[in-house]
Formats: C-alpha cells, sequence, structure tokens
C-alpha cells in the first residue's frame, strides 16, 4: 500500500536536517540562486556537447533523447553505505553461486527450495550452458543491484541486474560534472571516488582471463552498434579502459580463439565485455538471423578459450519470478540470513497469488517477469480505471509472465527547481565488480530520479532523470 508519509534523505521523516546534507545545506544557503539557475544550464549543455544520450523504443519517432541531469547531489553516509556494502557483497556471491549450480547438480532444487519448473521452463536458462565452468567461476562480472529506501536504515532490493547492467557511464559523467561546476563542494564534503571505476573493470575482468590467454590479456567491448540506447556507454567504457570497441564484422573465429581484425591482420582476445544479448550472440548456436554476434563464439567458450562478460545464461538471476526467491537462495548458499531484504512479491503464476492480485491491482505495482526499463509495468495507484481493465486482460491470458510487489513509499531528495529545493522520488543502482579473487562495489551508483512531481517511475525511458551520488568518507 501506498503510505502518506515519504522519508526524505535530507530532512528525514521529522523535518530536521540530517547529518550528511549539513555541509551541502550551509553551503547551498549561501549559494545564489541565479548562478545555480546558470550552473544548470551548464550542465545541460555539457551532456549536450558530450553526446550523454540514450535511444527510447517503442516509438514511431524513436528519438534520441538528453539525459535529465540535476545539479542536487544525493548524498549517503559512510557507515550506511557499509551496511549496504555488506547486504550487496552478500547478495552478489550467492548469485553467483546460484548460477553455477542451475547449470551444474541444481542442489538448491533437490533440496526443494526452488521448484523444477523455475529452471527448466525459464526463458533465460540456457541449456548450452549445462556443465559449462567460467574461467575463474565468474559467471557475473558486472552486477547491478537496484536499490529503494524507505526509512533511515530501511533499504529493499528491488531487482537484481545480472547480464548486461547499464548506467555506468552515467555515474561517472554525473561526477565529472559536479567536479568540474563546483570543485568547492568536494573540498568541503570528504566524498569517496568513483572515476577509478573503468580502470576497476579493466583488472577485474583482466583477472577472469582464461587458460588461454598468453601474457597481458587482450580485452574487448562487443557492441550491437549504433542503433543500441546504450551505445554512448559502450564506446565510452572501451575509450575510458584503452581498448577496442567491436561489432561483429570485426570479429571472427580464427585457429580456435575468437580473433578481432587489427591492421596487422587477426589479433586473439581473451576476453569479450559483450553488450549484446544471449539470442544474439552466436547464430550457429542461437538466433540463425543474427548480425550482432560471432558465429562459433560459444564452441570457443566451452572450450576455454576466451572469458565472456558477464556469461551466457546468467539473465535467470535477472527473472523477476526468481527474484523472489532470492532470500532462499542468499540463505542457501551463504548459510545466512540475508542482509539486504527483498520488497515482497506475488507470483502471478500461482493461483492463490493471482487471485489476490486480481483483487487488489489497483494498489499494486505489476511487472514482466523479463521486463526492463519500466516497459510492460502497471502502477495501480496512479492508473486509470480503462489502463486497469485493459493490465487485467493481459495478466489473466499470461499470468505466468507477471509478478506483483506493493506500491514501496520510496523517500525522496532535493532537486534544483523553479521553487528552489523540492522532494522527487529516487532509486539506487549500485555498480558491483567480481572478480576470481574478490567482489568490489563502487561507493556510489547511479542514482535515478523522478523528475516529475509524485511519479514513482524513474526510469529514463519513462521521463526520469540522474544525479551524482555521494558517499562520504566515514
Amino acid at each position: 500500500m501506498v503510505e502518506d508519509v515519504n522519508f526524505d534523505e535530507m530532512w528525514g521523516s521529522d523535518g530536521d536536517l540530517r547529518a550528511p546534507y549539513r555541509q551541502f545545506h550551509n553551503w547551498f544557503d549561501e549559494e545564489d540562486p541565479k548562478r545555480l539557475r546558470a550552473k544548470n544550464r551548464e550542465a545541460e549543455e555539457l551532456f549536450r556537447l558530450t553526446g550523454i544520450t540514450f535511444n527510447v523504443y517503442g516509438r514511431a519517432e524513436a528519438e534520441e533523447r538528453l539525459i535529465p541531469f540535476d545539479i542536487i547531489p544525493r548524498i549517503i553516509s559512510g557507515s550506511e553505505w557499509q551496511r549496504l556494502t555488506r547486504g550487496i557483497e552478500q547478495r552478489v556471491r550467492a548469485i553467483n553461486a546460484f548460477l553455477y549450480d542451475i547449470y551444474h547438480k541444481q542442489e538448491i532444487v533437490k533440496a526443494g527450495r526452488i521448484p523444477q519448473e523455475m529452471i527448466s521452463r525459464n526463458e533465460a536458462f540456457l541449456p548450452h550452458m549445462i556443465g559449462v565452468k567460467p574461467p575463474g567461476g565468474v559467471y557475473t562480472h558486472i552486477v547491478g543491484i537496484d536499490l529503494v529506501r524507505t526509512g533511515p536504515g530501511e533499504f529493499f532490493v528491488l531487482e537484481d541486474n545480472a547480464r548486461t547492467p547499464s548506467g555506468v557511464s552515467y555515474m561517472l559523467e554525473n561526477r565529472e560534472t559536479m567536479l568540474q561546476m563546483f570543485p568547492e563542494l568536494f573540498s568541503q564534503n570528504r566524498v569517496q571516488p568513483v572515476q577509478n571505476y573503468p580502470v576497476s573493470l579493466l583488472r577485474s575482468l583482466s583477472a577472469a582471463a582464461p587458460a588461454a590467454a598468453d601474457g597481458k590479456p587482450t580485452v574487448a567491448v562487443l557492441t550491437p552498434g549504433i542503433y543500441n540506447s546504450a551505445y554512448f556507454e559502450h564506446a565510452f567504457l572501451a575509450d575510458q579502459m584503452g581498448v577496442e570497441l567491436v561489432e561483429s564484422h570485426d570479429l571472427r573465429v580464427v585457429d580456435g580463439r575468437v580473433a578481432m581484425r587489427t591492421t596487422r591482420g587477426y589479433k586473439p582476445i581473451d576476453v569479450l565485455y559483450r553488450r549484446v544479448d544471449d539470442d544474439f550472440l552466436d547464430p550457429l548456436n542461437f538466433n540463425p538471423e543474427s548480425q550482432l554476434g560471432v558465429a562459433g563464439i560459444m564452441d570457443v567458450y566451452r572450450a576455454g578459450g576466451i572469458t565472456i562478460a558477464n556469461a551466457p545464461g546468467t539473465g535467470i538471476a535477472d527473472d523477476k519470478a526468481i527474484y523472489s526467491y532470492m532470500p532462499e537462495i542468499v540463505e542457501f548458499y551463504t548459510g545466512e540470513r540475508p542482509l539486504l531484504q527483498n520488497v515482497p512479491t506475488w507470483r502471478c503464476s500461482e493461483p492463490d497469488a493471482l487471485a489476490y492480485v486480481l483483487d487488489h491491482l489497483s494498489e499494486l505495482v505489476v511487472k514482466e517477469v523479463h521486463g526492463s526499463g519500466g516497459y510492460g509495468m502497471l502502477i495501480g495507484p496512479t492508473s486509470s480505471k480503462k489502463e486497469l481493465s485493459l493490465f487485467r486482460k493481459k495478466l489473466e491470458a499470461r499470468p505466468g509472465n507477471y509478478i506483483a510487489q506493493p506500491t514501496l513509499s520510496l523517500s525522496t531528495v532535493p532537486i534544483f527547481s523553479k521553487a528552489g529545493l523540492s522532494p522527487r522520488h529516487v532509486d539506487l543502482r549500485p555498480f558491483v565488480l567480481v572478480s576470481p579473487e574478490s567482489v568490489n562495489v563502487t561507493p556510489g551508483g547511479l542514482t535515478r530520479v523522478a523528475l516529475k512531481q509524485g511519479s514513482l517511475v524513474v526510469n529514463s525511458s519513462q521521463g526520469g532523470g540522474t544525479k551524482d551520488t555521494w558517499v562520504l568518507e566515514e
């Protein structure tokens, strides 16, 4: 149910300024609003010049849009972040163990903790990965864990992004923009850095190189091309890591290795950070019509000739029906109770759950099991009778395609508006790098903000924006 009072991260529930925001608030009170409005316009121009855009799918115009950016940072204390980090690390280790298990002995199914059909009938389960152990045992090299906050110490995991989480380029550009425009803020506040993410990403990917790698591993980023919504990010990360950005026509299998075309002939790739979905990765093994992948790459992968990050088949950990079992998954593989809680979830594939959801549709958020980007979802409290009626028919026709959750009272943070500081709902996507030796959570992440007053939808594809996320030193 929607609660009447939201927790505001700057002012708390009682209207008292919270400690992490004190320094910033003192600075803001002394600033000239005209200067800040000029800085706001300057930030927009910086984003336009840099080309920080995304494509909107499913529209006739299919336009390219500028990512809205808000200059008021979201600020998290060091102690809050330490608690979050422990919970995120625990969850990511459990996801990796779960992926290994379901492609090998499926002990969690044998133990009765997850129904067999949740795995075997899942669209994202990849039979090609059965019995395959990725180099270094890492399935999810880059993970994005979406979090929402409902109170001072109350964080919930909204969803797990384990196949190709996007948005890290916006996190980095947001910080770069703030450093450029407000350097004095960073001398007054001890903000933990995020700028070393590309170096850490390259180091983490290199550490997961296959045994076939000879000397320093060769890393490349595979993109579907310039028309992909996240192409800016693909090019940005390749450039920041100092590695090649490649498309399918640049690659072929040569002597049992995946190699990229260079001016000196074809050079073997050891680690491929792919931003292409499983279905399009290999036309010989998956969709034969695909023009985005590499013919035979799965055969090279299974033979240990290349590391693919993230591993094929990790999408099952993105599945929102599997998400509902995450508390059991964490406990099964770690032997510990989850440090981060799930949002209560009804699996519409179950008759009793479906009946409850249909009876309370106007109160709930309903999502597609494999959906993303805010598409195909229903927010009951803000939907019209006609929208509820149409969605009810879709739900009754394909109940197994949906899960439902209560409409949480998401926290708010201030944005810079014409009226000054105005509260808006937010979520947070911290980015996690996994190597064979470690799990590292970047201090901050991408804060997405619903720029429309009262809206709970933060996705940029649905009109949301972003802001810099500060984690203060302890």
